[in-house]
């Protein structure tokens, strides 16, 4: 069986759309990290502060730390570090620093304003990407599966696993829904590309549309993806107010919704909690499980946005600590690749299932919050073993035929004069979902270079990279662009005023008018 063929089966062909923000990445990305007491050293080889610049065992925020808690280990011990399979990171962008230079970082296509620059594209000039990319396929050195277990070096959860960066957020985090739609297409046509073996999608990012998912274009998007047998990883939000809904797409039962928790620092699941600020959901649709998401170290990205502005959340010469729902969503997009590689016959249902039914623990906080409980990848791998899954998920199909105004939500972006709204993409071109939804399932969409007719980047591959083209300049009402003008308000004024945490004296609008009010990283982690 291909692996086109895992999605399920006899079903009528639906139409669906993706629908996106820059701000979403940020929203998704960025959370603060509660102070929490001195964690217990997770049980381990000797560490020490100076590879790394601190102390992989002691830190809760280690991924050494994290890979324990979630039980990684117990799959790198056993051969499994997540080989062979892809993982596209849909987000800013990846800077190819120490631990994401040993050859499993490969560059997509750059759908985002940044490609009109050489200098700039592919890379990350926020550093969300890069944080998250070292989450899940970080290594300092590419070695053998025991050789990952070694407590001085960096590795992500797969650390073998192939990092496709495809790149939809610029350096300030602007980004159209229309981009990620476009993104989210290209992965599932060239997820079978030579050297690239896409099985999983991370999407550590949402908007606030309260659109159906039966016709939301967003939404629409990861269940074609869903359906030709690709896992998507959605971040649940970090928006702690009960009125809340969890994020688009997270909320489409066709993703796996990750929440975030806080294991303080052991391996223990007796003091385990949620964050106020890990979105609650519904009753109707809560995140599926919760993972590490407090206080995490990942990889710095030196000279982005929020390295710039935010020193404090640095750790030694590399590393950066940042929490939200996005690092959670990253550590089970790791998870992900690590049970595919053991099992490639997994459809995706079978594998949400198996991450689900394998998931305990963090009983303090409320079902709506911690769904079915912290991730654990050797129980999960056990269950497979024994096939203790079933083979389809009972959940509705959309159509896809809904607005794209409406799945942006309250975020637009802005070329400093106009801002893109209505039924037309990024390049002023109307928006007719049917036709769209049509092309996304039937995987004609893309035609080279060209998606939806717009020629948008290169057709083939060239030194390894894909590489970029000029854009024809769009027109959004009789105001042209340029992609260096870009301002990208993303939250103007009241859109999207989601607080990021609850506190008793702080409720974050990630970004308003030209600029940030609202404190991004606190203290020495992302806010």
């Amino acid at each position: 069986m291909t692996r086109r063929q895992h999605g399920r089966t006899g079903r009528r062909a639906a139409v669906a759309a993706v629908a996106s923000s820059a701000a979403a990445v940020v929203v998704l990305g960025a959370a603060p990290a509660n102070a929490a007491p001195a964690p217990a050293p997770v049980p381990g080889p000797a560490a020490s502060a100076a590879p790394l610049g601190y102390d992989a065992l002691t830190d809760k925020g280690s991924l050494y730390n994290v890979a324990e808690v979630v039980g990684a280990h117990t799959a790198w011990s056993a051969g499994i570090t997540g080989k062979g399979v892809g993982v596209a990171l849909i987000d800013t962008g990846v800077t190819k620093v120490p631990g994401l230079d040993t050859g499993n970082v490969v560059d997509g296509p750059d759908l985002s304003f940044d490609s009109q620059d050489a200098a700039s594209a592919h890379v990350d000039g926020f550093g969300h990407g890069t944080h998250l990319a070292s989450i899940i396929a970080g290594r300092d050195t590419a070695g053998t599966p025991r050789s990952y277990l070694d407590a001085t070096a960096h590795n992500g959860i797969a650390p073998d696993a192939t990092l496709v960066n495809v790149k939809v957020g610029a350096g300030d985090g602007s980004v159209d829904v229309s981009q990620v739609i476009a993104a989210i297409d290209w992965v599932v046509e060239h997820a079978d590309d030579k050297g690239l073996g896409i099985r999983v999608i991370n999407l550590s990012y949402g908007t606030d549309s309260t659109q159906d998912s039966s016709v939301d274009p967003l939404a629409f998007a990861v269940q074609n993806a869903w359906l030709h047998g690709i896992v998507v990883v959605a971040a649940g939000g970090n928006d702690g107010e009960t009125t809340k809904t969890l994020a688009n797409p997270a909320r489409d039962p066709h993703v796996i919704a990750v929440g975030a928790m806080d294991s303080a620092g052991t391996v223990s699941r007796t003091d385990d909690t949620v964050p106020a600020w890990s979105t609650h959901g519904t009753d109707q649709r809560a995140v599926d499980v919760v993972a590490p998401g407090v206080s995490v170290l990942g990889l710095r990205d030196p000279g982005g946005l929020a390295d710039t502005l935010y020193p404090t959340s640095r750790v030694g010469d590399r590393f950066a600590r940042a929490s939200g729902t996005s690092q959670a969503a990253a550590v089970v997009s790791g998870e992900a690749a690590l049970l595919l590689q053991a099992y490639p016959w997994l459809t995706p249902d079978q594998v949400k299932q198996l991450v689900t039914r394998s998931a305990s623990g963090v009983s303090t906080a409320s079902v709506r919050m911690r769904g079915a409980g912290l991730v654990d990848v050797g129980k999960a791998q056990r269950l497979s073993a024994v096939g203790s899954f079933v083979q389809g998920l009972l959940t509705p199909w959309g159509t896809g035929t809904g607005s794209l105004e409406a799945a942006r939500g309250s975020a637009h972006v802005s070329d400093g004069t106009s801002e893109l709204r209505g039924e037309v993409d990024v390049f002023g071109q109307p928006w007719r979902g049917a036709s769209w939804a049509w092309s996304t399932t039937t995987l004609t969409a893309w035609q080279g270079g060209q998606w939806r007719g717009n020629t948008w980047t290169g057709a083939t591959w060239a030194g390894g990279t894909w590489p970029t083209t000029q854009w024809t300049a769009p027109d959004w009402a009789g105001v042209s662009y340029a992609a260096d003008q870009w301002t990208a308000r993303m939250w103007r004024g009241e859109s999207w005023s989601a607080r990021m945490w609850r506190d008793e004296d702080w409720a974050a609008r990630m970004w308003r008018s030209d600029d940030w009010s609202a404190r991004m990283w606190r203290s020495e982690d992302w806010s």
